[in-house]
């Protein structure tokens, strides 16, 4: 199915990589278009009748991470040119409040297997991992992370969202630490984002700051702040206490914890050797094939089915070391708006 902001990019009479886009008038084209458009605000994109688009207001964050786009009701967008504005703001409407369109707007896909791959087992990415860590120059343990994120914010009474953020954590040699949150989606390198910063959801530049802050000097010794074991055994205890739990972790706990040591540290190779064998040991994940991750890297994926979730693991075929995690529904909940197969959330590290 093609992605609905495809379908309004190409509806958009003056496209951000237009030639007439800043520095001119519309064409005779555009204008047309433009004129089609605003005649007639009840038409679809396809031609169908639609109802006549209200504009969205913002409504609370969900109960899930992430923040939340509004439903049928009013939503203002900022754009820079009068017409573009007109188009933009319509035709996203149309989209959101459109009956035939799935309430997750904007939220991605999940990842799908690659036909005919070949799954690697677990014990083998173990094995490789630990490889690496034998060899010299093998990348080093540093505090700090570097994360492209999706998460699905939920409401009652308003269709849920997902707004994409880029991550960067960087630790100084005070022990203080910066933190920079810009608002971006790889998948759509330089196109404007759904943001809801300052709690109304509004389009946003891509690259827009959403936090750039420095924290003063922290020496917690207690995980995840505390640098991570290399020993499986040790390193399980070390989840277990970053979880704040003395009952040994199921898997999807084990999944959620690593998610979490992840978006404190960039694991070395030692590091990743260990949380491999780890998860090489872990109940029900089981091997899937070859995925393609949200930044365009090659991975292998690894598949646990939870209650009413679905978490894809995915790792680095040569080095074992964790590239994301993807959490998808795998039921659907009309009180939310959520259809099996949406997305609830996805992080890709990077070094």
């Amino acid at each position: 199915m093609a992605d609905e902001l495809e379908l309004l990019r190409s509806a958009d009479p003056a496209p951000p990589d237009g030639p007439h886009f800043g520095d001119g008038p519309l064409d005779h084209t555009a204008e047309r278009r433009l004129e089609q458009l605003l005649r007639d605000p009840g038409d679809g994109l396809d031609g169908r009748r639609r109802g006549r688009p209200g504009l969205l207001p913002g409504h609370p964050r969900g109960p899930l991470p992430g923040r939340l786009l509004p439903g049928p009701g009013r939503l203002r967008l900022a754009w820079g040119l009068v017409a573009t504005a007109v188009v933009a703001a319509l035709t996203l409407t149309l989209v959101l409040s459109g009956p035939s369109t799935p309430p997750a707007v904007a939220a991605p896909r999940p990842l799908v297997v690659e036909t005919g791959s070949t799954p690697v087992p677990l014990n083998r990415m173990a094995e490789r991992a630990s490889a690496v860590a034998g060899t010299d120059g093998a990348p080093r343990l540093r505090k700090g992370t570097h994360v492209q994120s999706w998460s699905l914010g939920m409401s009652d009474d308003k269709p849920p969202i997902t707004l994409p953020e880029e991550r960067i954590v960087r630790w100084l040699a005070d022990d203080s630490h910066t933190e920079l949150v810009v608002a971006t989606d790889p998948r759509h390198p330089g196109r404007p984002v759904l943001s809801d910063e300052g709690g109304e959801p509004h389009l946003v530049d891509a690259g827009h700051v959403l936090l750039d802050q420095t924290y003063p000097p922290s020496w917690s010794d207690a995980p995840p702040q505390s640098p991570p074991p290399v020993d499986p055994a040790r390193l399980r205890a070390y989840l277990m206490e970053a979880q704040y739990t003395d009952t040994p972790l199921t898997t999807p706990e084990l999944l959620d914890a690593m998610a979490t040591l992840l978006d404190h540290w960039t694991l070395g190779a030692r590091e990743s050797a260990a949380l491999a064998r780890l998860l090489a040991g872990a109940e029900g994940l089981r091997p899937v094939g070859r995925v393609t991750d949200r930044l365009g890297r090659r991975g292998q994926a690894y598949v646990n089915d939870g209650r009413g979730v679905r978490r894809m693991l995915i790792m680095d075929p040569a080095t074992g070391a964790v590239l994301g995690l993807e959490s998808t529904l795998t039921a659907p909940d009309p009180e939310y708006g959520v259809e099996k197969g949406d997305v609830m959330s996805y992080s890709a590290w990077m070094r």
